[in-house]
């Protein structure tokens, strides 16, 4: 039995062959790098997801505003805004995609993860990532050659503090003797915990090590492949995810033009596409509205009607 089945965020959102749909916050479109992020039209929209049966809404970890990046995301710390939506919320999953590792101490990451999974009622599904701007590791003075080491770092340390009382943990920033513990402690022992990427490690380390895998927008051929070589070394079912910039028109019938990371149609070409990923192997996917020129909440309604009872929350 996979542990995380109690787990109510996983619960919610993973199955074997099934695949569901979560969006991308902020739920809004903008232009440049900063949205607007209007607190009360935000919190609306969630419960607006919520209702409508979507899965998750996940927040990315990105700590500076680099101009040639593009996006600065919800813009909040991750753990506070994920905080105010598990606040306003009560079963929707809540997830990063992804937080940092490399500018964070992995009994930090630990206890923000650990606490915001408790707070909202075990609704945390913890992407990570090792970041790769180079202006940041500049910016917190960190050697960008070390995130892959620090990255494994952070996942062993995690799960040993989760997992048992007062452990004995010596690596490369954390000394623990025996003698002093973490709290909380989640309720399962555990947190599901995903790798964005590949992060800096093999294929064969994710398998082992990962919960389950956070993927790019890749078409579905090509996802199936990396899946299928991912799921030849798991042992059990390890979910795939993926995010997906939609750009969904008024007219259902529009086939797709591709935009940044994923494509501009109506909802019948966007469903198709959905069914392919499914057939692929994708688990979840977290549909990304920055580029949409429909007002957010139009959009939200018609992919409640249209799209997502053919994707409903499992739970």
């Amino acid at each position: 039995m996979n542990k995380f089945e109690k787990h109510n965020g996983y619960a919610r959102t993973f199955q074997e062959n099934k695949l569901t749909l979560g969006l991308a916050v902020p739920l809004e479109a903008y232009q440049g790098n900063v949205p607007e992020m209007n607190l009360e039209q935000q919190i609306k929209l969630a419960k607006i997801a919520e209702e409508a049966n979507f899965t998750s809404l996940m927040v990315r970890d990105i700590p500076l505003n680099d101009p040639s990046f593009g996006d600065v995301g919800q813009m909040y710390d991750p753990w506070i805004y994920l905080s105010h939506l598990a606040a306003h919320t009560k079963k929707i999953a809540l997830g990063t995609a992804s937080v940092i590792t490399s500018f964070q101490h992995p009994l930090n990451l630990a206890q923000s993860a650990a606490s915001l999974d408790k707070i909202s009622g075990e609704r945390l599904l913890f992407g990570l990532a090792t970041g790769d701007r180079p202006i940041e590791f500049d910016a917190y003075h960190i050697d960008r050659e070390k995130r892959a080491e620090y990255y494994r770092e952070a996942f062993y340390v995690m799960k040993e503090v989760w997992a048992k009382s007062f452990p004995t943990i010596q690596t490369c920033r954390v000394s623990l003797t025996g003698g002093t513990d973490l709290l909380p402690k989640p309720v399962l022992g555990d947190i599901p915990v995903f790798v964005t990427g590949f992060s800096g490690q093999t294929l064969e380390w994710i398998a082992e090590n990962s919960d389950g895998l956070f993927g790019y927008p890749r078409n579905p051929a090509q996802q199936a492949s990396l899946i299928s070589a991912y799921r030849s070394l798991t042992d059990g079912f390890k979910p795939f995810a993926q995010s997906l910039h939609i750009d969904l028109t008024e007219n259902p019938d529009e086939g797709p033009t591709p935009i940044h990371l994923g494509f501009r149609s109506g909802h019948k070409f966007l469903m198709e596409f959905l069914h392919a990923l499914q057939e692929a192997g994708v688990n979840h996917v977290y549909l990304n509205n920055k580029f949409s020129h429909r007002p957010v909440e139009e959009v939200i309604q018609e992919l409640a009607e249209e799209v997502v009872p053919h994707f409903p929350a499992l739970t």
